[in-house]
C-alpha cells in the first residue's frame, strides 16, 4: 500500500463528530440481534476513536467486535452527520488483517479471485464432484451439505455450481439481431456469484438485451470487483483487483453506452467504494481513473428502466403471470445507490407484487467472515427476514443481489419457507419468454 492507514484516515474526527443521538441503534443489524452498546454504530465509533488515540489495544476482543458489523450502512442512512461508520470499520479491518493475518481459507479464496483461470479449474472440479459432499436442491437452486464441513454445518443450503461459467458460455461480442445506425451497445460485468453459481442471471440479461436489439460485449478479462477482500481487510488484493479492472475497462469503456451489472454489491463497489478506497489510501491519479470508469457503470435494471423501452415491451408483449413476487431491497442497492423503484416497476408490469413488512431490513449476509466464522450472527439476522417473506405468501422473493440470494435462500431453507429466490432479470426474461409462446 502507498501509506500507512494512520496517515490517511482520521478516525478521531469521525469519533468526535458523533453526537451520540442514538438514531443509529434501532436500525443497526448487529444490534438488532446482539443488543450490546459496544456492537452498535456509536459504540464502534467510540472504540475506533479510542484505538486511533492509542487508548485501546487491538486485541482479540476488539478484533471480534470490529468483525461483528454487517456493513449494511443503515447507520449511515439515518445519521444526522452522515458519519461513514461502515467505511472506518472497513479500514480498521486492514489493521486487523495486518496484526492477526487472514484465515487460510480466506487467503485461498482471494487468491482464486485474483486468478480467474485457476478459479475456472477449481469450479469445474467442484461441479464434477459436488455430489460427494452435497445434495442438489434444484427447486431451491442450491446445494445442501450432507455432513458438516469446515465452516459449513450439515443441512446448510449453499449456492449451486454451474457446469460452465457465464463468461465461458458466450462469445466476447454478440451483435444486435437487427443492425441499425443507432443501435445501443453495452458491456456486462457479471460478478463472481452470477458467473459461477447463478448463471441464469446472465443468461436472462442476454435474452432481454437481444429482445431490445442491443449489441453486447462480454469483457473476458474482468476480475472480481474486490468487495469480498475489501470487507475482510485484505487491501493488497483490493488494490490489485481494482487496478487490473480499471486498466482493462479503460481499453473499451468509451466504445459502449454502459457497463451493466446485475449485482448490487459489485455495482456499489465500482461506483462508490473504488473511489473511496483510492481517496483513503492517497492515490489521487487512480481515484480520478476510478471515477471516470464508474460514470459508465450501472445496475442492470436501473439502466434498462431509464434508457430502453423495456417497460412498454413488458406491458405489450410480456405474459401476465399469476405468481406473486415480493421484493427485498439489497443494502448496496437502495441505501448506497438509491435504486429501489426501477426493479419493482419493471416486475409489476407482469407480476402481482406484495411488499413485505420491512423490505429495507438487511438480510444479514455481511461478507465472508460473517458467512463463515460468525455465521451464527448471519443466521440470527436471516430469521426475521424469512418470517417476513413467509407472511407475504409470495411464490418468489426477488433482489438484484446474489449475496442476498445466498443468505435468504439459506434463511428460508432453515425456516422451511417455500418461497423461491429469483433475480428480477430472471423473472423479467421469463415473462417475455412465456409471452411469446
Amino acid at each position: 500500500m502507498s501509506k500507512s492507514l494512520d496517515t490517511i484516515f482520521n478516525f478521531t474526527d469521525t469519533s468526535d463528530a458523533c453526537i451520540k443521538c442514538g438514531k443509529c441503534i434501532p436500525v443497526c443489524t448487529i444490534h438488532q440481534i446482539n443488543p450490546d452498546e459496544t456492537t452498535s454504530p456509536r459504540g464502534f465509533i467510540d472504540l475506533l476513536g479510542a484505538y486511533k488515540q492509542g487508548n485501546l489495544t487491538l486485541d482479540k476482543n476488539a478484533k471480534d467486535i470490529f468483525e461483528s458489523c454487517f456493513l449494511c450502512t443503515n447507520c449511515v442512512d439515518v445519521c444526522p452527520n452522515s458519519l461513514a461508520t461502515d467505511m472506518i470499520i472497513e479500514e480498521v479491518r486492514a489493521d486487523i488483517a495486518d496484526k492477526y493475518g487472514i484465515a487460510w481459507f480466506k487467503r485461498g479464496f482471494f487468491f482464486l479471485l485474483r486468478n480467474r483461470w485457476v478459479m475456472d479449474i477449481v469450479m469445474k472440479f467442484g461441479y464434477m464432484f459436488k455430489t460427494c459432499a452435497l445434495s442438489e436442491e434444484k427447486e431451491k437452486g442450491g446445494l445442501r451439505a450432507r455432513f458438516s464441513l469446515p465452516m459449513v454445518k450439515k443441512g446448510r443450503l449453499l449456492p449451486s455450481l454451474a457446469k460452465r461459467s457465464f463468461l465461458n458460455s458466450y462469445p466476447e461480442n454478440t451483435p444486435a439481431p437487427i443492425q441499425k445506425k443507432q443501435t445501443q451497445r453495452v458491456a456486462i460485468f457479471i460478478g463472481c456469484l452470477a458467473n459461477y453459481n447463478y448463471t441464469n442471471i446472465g443468461d436472462s440479461l442476454m435474452e432481454i438485451l437481444s429482445i431490445l436489439n442491443i449489441e453486447v460485449f462480454i469483457p473476458k478479462k474482468q476480475l472480481c470487483c474486490g468487495a469480498p477482500a475489501y470487507f475482510t481487510g485484505d487491501m493488497k488484493s483490493v488494490e490489485y483487483l481494482i487496478k487490473k479492472n480499471i486498466e482493462y475497462f479503460e481499453s473499451f469503456v468509451e466504445e459502449y453506452d454502459a457497463i451493466l451489472i446485475p449485482e448490487a454489491t459489485c455495482s456499489a463497489m465500482i461506483t462508490h467504494d473504488w473511489e473511496i478506497f483510492f481517496a483513503n489510501h492517497t492515490m489521487p491519479e487512480w481515484k480520478e481513473r476510478a471515477i471516470k470508469v464508474s460514470q459508465k457503470v450501472y445496475m442492470a435494471t436501473a439502466w434498462l428502466y431509464d434508457n430502453t423501452d423495456l417497460a412498454n415491451i413488458l406491458e405489450s408483449r410480456g405474459k401476465k403471470m399469476d405468481a406473486v413476487v415480493t421484493y427485498h431491497d439489497p443494502c448496496h442497492a437502495r441505501k448506497v445507490q438509491g435504486i429501489w423503484k426501477e426493479p419493482r416497476t419493471l416486475l409489476a408490469k407482469n407480476y402481482p407484487m406484495v411488499e413485505m413488512s420491512d423490505p429495507n431490513r438487511c438480510c444479514g449476509f455481511g461478507g465472508v467472515t460473517m458467512q463463515t466464522e460468525k455465521f451464527y450472527f448471519a443466521e440470527a439476522a436471516g430469521k426475521p427476514k424469512a418470517a417476513m417473506i413467509k407472511e407475504t405468501q409470495a411464490k418468489y422473493v426477488s433482489a438484484e443481489c446474489s449475496a442476498c440470494r445466498v443468505q435468504l435462500s439459506e434463511a428460508m431453507n432453515s425456516a422451511k419457507v417455500e418461497t423461491v429466490f429469483k433475480n428480477p432479470l430472471e423473472l423479467i426474461a421469463q415473462a417475455l419468454r412465456e409471452g411469446e409462446e
